[in-house]
């Protein structure tokens, strides 16, 4: 077994998500088909509730940001449609999410829907998380020799929550010490990795970022944030370059924490 030992200054354990703490396969063929298949439903249902009229505000504003790109479909507004339209805006807003989702845009605005539809699912215990089986006992690992564990994936705060809380492990929130998402700034700026050091309160030279996507890695090593790119089945190749230039584990159980001095 590989075994890549934390530097001694790491006092904080950062993670992603999809294809890190959990299956790709779970997140694509789960969760966002479970969007596709249940968002007119939803829709429909909750209509008339002012959160849900929240989350279209957010995408009709994101739409007309997006009017610039080939494809984009605008959400009209009722007072463009009428507001015994709703079929036609509901439409509006399934072909909006759909033409979203597949170009994998990680918008504020597609997010909050999403997090908000799964939040359904998981509460009703139709959909519960998956993770690799070494995730759980190595966070709990982590804990106990004092580190501080936070999770940042794309999606958003609500949703990450909803993961850890109805998973196939139970609710394990409060093996996390907080989570942030793109409102802190997208992954692939190495900004956002400075954001977070201060919002936690430490230096970036004292996170370990754990990830597999090399442009994040990439991202949070300009920002001094150490990095390990995770190797997990049904994740993205790597080439060789990338191979032979980043630390690489297929296991969390893989990293070696130092013994407290």
């Amino acid at each position: 077994m590989v075994v890549l030992s934390v530097p001694p200054e790491v006092s904080v354990i950062l993670l992603d998500i999809e294809g890190t703490t959990t299956p790709i396969a779970f997140v694509k063929d789960t969760l966002f088909s479970y969007i596709r298949e249940n968002i007119r439903d939803y829709l429909l249902t909750h209509w008339g509730e002012e959160e849900c009229q929240q989350d279209v505000n957010l995408l009709r504003k994101q739409a007309e940001a997006d009017s610039h790109l080939d494809g984009v479909v605008p959400i009209p507004s009722q007072s463009e449609f009428g507001a015994d339209d709703m079929e036609r805006m509901i439409q509006a807003v399934v072909d909006n999410v759909y033409w979203q989702m597949s170009l994998d845009r990680k918008t504020p605005a597609l997010k909050q829907l999403q997090g908000h539809i799964w939040r359904t699912a998981f509460a009703a215990g139709t959909v519960k998380a998956e993770f690799f089986e070494d995730v759980v006992p190595a966070i709990r690992k982590w804990r106990q020799a004092g580190m501080k564990v936070y999770i940042y994936s794309s999606g958003s705060v609500e949703a990450q929550k909803l993961l850890f809380g109805y998973s196939t492990e139970g609710n394990i929130l409060e093996l996390f010490d907080g989570h942030f998402d793109t409102k802190i700034g997208h992954k692939i700026e190495s900004e956002s990795y400075r954001r977070i050091a201060a919002s936690i309160g430490c230096s970036p030279n004292n996170i370990l970022f754990l990830t597999d996507v090399t442009r994040e890695a990439h991202a949070a090593e300009e920002a001094d944030v150490h990095v390990a790119v995770v190797v997990r089945p049904g994740n993205a190749g790597l080439t060789d370059d990338e191979k032979s230039y980043f630390n690489l584990i297929t296991s969390f159980s893989e990293l070696f924490l130092p013994a407290a001095s």
